[in-house]
């Protein structure tokens, strides 16, 4: 019995994400299959898109979807939103007019890669001028002045350590 794959056609590559073929042993035929399913076209199932190299979620409204992209917040999404006149609504109901408008508009921006090597490079900066922000950098202290007693212990590595040969208050008898 000669066995025929069919393969989905899909309209826009770019909006394709966290789809995995598969072909089951009952049935001879090439299926998609995703986890939480919310957009169905061709028989390929569309959970994310895909704006400025990032997959941003379909199930939450496009203002706070935006923000999964590193160097774009609260504040950049509503401007994103105020420049294109968009409706702030579910990111899976955006048109593809709108979606590419979205991220014609995102590309503007540093965002991502380019934001994270622009940082890099003046923390690195700081560090070589040995300047206090960059000596503190460099002791994975924190530069801003906040105080350093009694908090930041992400910055400084681990839980609180117990002064050993210091003895408890007594308890309540």
């Amino acid at each position: 019995m000669a066995q025929t794959l069919a393969t989905p056609v899909a309209p826009s590559v770019s909006l394709i994400c966290n789809t995995k073929p598969s072909i089951s042993p009952s049935s001879s035929s090439l299926s998609f299959r995703s986890i939480n399913p919310s957009k169905n076209i061709g028989g390929l199932r569309i959970k994310c898109v895909r704006v400025g190299n990032v997959e941003i979620p379909n199930n939450k409204r496009v203002e706070y979807s935006l923000q999964y992209i590193h160097g774009i917040g609260r504040s950049r999404a509503k401007q994103i939103l105020s420049d294109l006149s968009l409706q702030n609504k579910l990111t899976k109901e955006l048109s593809d007019d709108e979606l590419i408008q979205v991220r014609d508009e995102v590309s503007k921006y540093m965002i991502e890669g380019d934001l994270r090597r622009f940082n890099a490079i003046a923390i690195r900066r700081l560090k070589e001028i040995q300047c206090y922000r960059g000596i503190r950098h460099i002791q994975s202290l924190p530069c801003r002045g906040q105080r350093t007693k009694n908090n930041c212990r992400t910055l400084k590595r681990g839980k609180r350590v117990q002064i050993a040969g210091k003895k408890k208050p007594p308890g309540p008898k």
